[in-house]
């Protein structure tokens, strides 16, 4: 099977991230779609399987572990796990089209580990900490306490940015999604 292109987007949550890679899915000319990943999480209401995520029990997940079926997975609470299943490249390969992926920092960076010469790897930075949590306060969806942790973990984040391919600073965000749409397409015509 030929393989397309893989392009990884991550970034503290905050950072815009999800907002780019969103609008550049509406760009048929990159040929892309999203990579939905598998979680052992519950089923949130509304969300549909194989749309949001695919949903597998904590026994599932851990017989695709065994089976080596992921390309990349993460524990993030006890029996809690995320992770992109190497059918969902596959599936989008044979679609002929290019794989997205709106992924934190580590899955991000294990996807580049494993296909290195396909892999677009993009870290979305905020403008600075400060401008980061006026964002997330902004929201007004999470308490102090969660900001808190979110802007802990974005700092850890940060300091991985320069493993990656190419740090999209996200001052103004037509300007990123713009940067953005050129590296994708600098990186399909190469």
């Amino acid at each position: 099977m030929s393989t397309g292109k893989l392009f990884v987007f991550s970034a503290p949550s905050g950072s815009g991230k999800t907002t780019i890679v969103k609008h550049l899915l509406t760009k048929p000319e990159l040929q892309l779609d999203f990579s939905i990943s598998a979680t052992s999480r519950y089923q949130r209401e509304g969300e549909i399987n194989g749309k949001d995520y695919y949903f597998l029990s904590a026994s599932d997940f851990q017989k695709h572990i065994e089976n080596n079926d992921f390309v990349e997975y993460e524990e993030v609470y006890k029996d809690n796990y995320y992770g992109t299943l190497k059918t969902e490249l596959e599936r989008i390969w044979a679609l002929g089209k290019n794989v997205i992926f709106d992924i934190d920092v580590i899955g991000g960076l294990n996807i580049k580990k494993q296909y290195p010469e396909q892999t677009l790897a993009i870290f979305v930075s905020p403008p600075s900490v400060e401008e980061l949590e006026r964002r997330l306060r902004f929201r007004q969806t999470e308490s102090d306490e969660k900001i808190q942790m979110r802007l802990d973990k974005a700092e850890r984040e940060i300091a991985e940015a320069p493993k990656f391919d190419v740090i999209l600073e996200n001052h103004d965000l037509e300007t990123a999604k713009q940067d953005a749409f050129k590296l994708i397409t600098d990186f399909l015509n190469k």
